[in-house]
């Protein structure tokens, strides 16, 4: 499943497919079912936080390089506030189908 928020300079849209979330997992140093646990509760690494939003990039259709430059510049470098609905957006879509209206509204 897809999710889809504003991220930049537009409507982009996330998703993590079974080969992303393994390489999530390999970047990370974590299990999906952790990640899903525990960032949104606020429990995470920087590095963690944007890796989900570049590699949900590139799972919704987003380049790689175009996806690691969105990353770098629009969670990287910007307030955490920005980037961490999508990530939990993205973590809640993979572990129920759906995220839920919090999450999604940001």
């Amino acid at each position: 499943m897809t999710h889809t928020a504003f991220f930049g300079d537009g409507e982009r849209a996330f998703a993590l497919t079974h080969e992303l979330i393994v390489e999530l997992e390999r970047k990370t140093g974590a299990g999906i079912g952790a990640l899903c646990m525990r960032v949104p509760e606020g429990h995470f690494r920087h590095a963690e936080l944007v890796e989900i939003v570049r590699l949900s990039l590139i799972g919704g259709g987003t380049s790689p390089k175009e996806a690691a430059a969105l990353a770098d510049t629009y969670a990287a470098k910007r307030p955490l506030n920005e980037s961490f609905p999508i990530a939990i957006a993205v973590l809640q879509t993979v572990w129920s189908g759906a995220p839920t209206p919090e999450a999604a509204n940001g």
